[in-house]
């Protein structure tokens, strides 16, 4: 659909006088505003690395994965954080759980391998939203430096330390808890997600009676 003339304002561009072509009147306005903010003695610089930043509470940062209580790694290799990935920068090879480890009971898989790069991550947070069990978070860890790219794939065994490191340092709580292992294997705990709902027998036949008709 065409724009109404009615709807267009036509903006002329404006004629610069002799001063203002010399643009000495942008720079000394320039200077002033630097000026006042040298004579106000507010600080504005961060003395970083003496003083440390205070990050908000839902700051992105490194990852880590989550043990349940028995010492297990949370994830199921699901693979919905790879999936949901927008930066596809995780990998996960995942192997049958050993059935007959008491310690793997209820357990269908878990990953023999998992990877992430954090050079390739945006730190979107996608990977936590996705994840079903709640096996993976972002930290508020934010000096994260490395001589090498290998250096900053971080795999299981990496991801799990930096859990050691952060989950009793106040900063990094385990924010979600949707189940004691996960919401992928053990559906007797799974937590009631919002009330029950049941269609009775006579309006299950009603509606297969009148396919065409709309019900409440």
């Amino acid at each position: 659909m065409p724009i109404c003339a009615d709807d267009v304002e036509w903006v002329e561009e404006p004629t610069m006088n002799f001063w203002e072509s010399t643009f000495l009147p942008a720079i000394f306005g320039g200077l002033q505003i630097t000026g006042s903010h040298v004579v106000d003695g507010k600080t504005v610089t961060h003395q970083y690395p003496e003083e440390k930043p205070v990050l908000p509470a839902h700051y992105r940062g490194v990852h880590r994965l989550n043990k349940d209580e028995a010492g297990r790694v949370k994830c199921v290799a699901c693979m919905m954080c790879a999936t949901a990935c927008p930066a596809h920068c995780i990998s996960i090879v995942a192997t049958e759980a050993p059935k007959d480890d008491p310690l793997w009971n209820g357990r269908d898989k878990f990953p023999l391998s998992f990877e992430l790069d954090e050079l390739k991550c945006i730190y979107c947070g996608m990977c936590e939203e996705a994840c079903p069990c709640d096996a993976i978070e972002l930290t508020h860890i934010y000096d994260l430096v490395g001589t090498t790219r290998q250096e900053l794939l971080f795999d299981k065994n990496k991801l799990l330390s930096v859990y050691d490191q952060t989950k009793d340092c106040g900063l990094d709580p385990v924010r979600t808890k949707r189940g004691a292992l996960s919401g992928c294997s053990e559906f007797a705990n799974l937590p009631t997600l919002g009330p029950a709902t049941s269609v009775k027998a006579d309006d299950r036949a009603a509606k297969a009676a009148s396919p065409g008709v709309i019900h409440d």
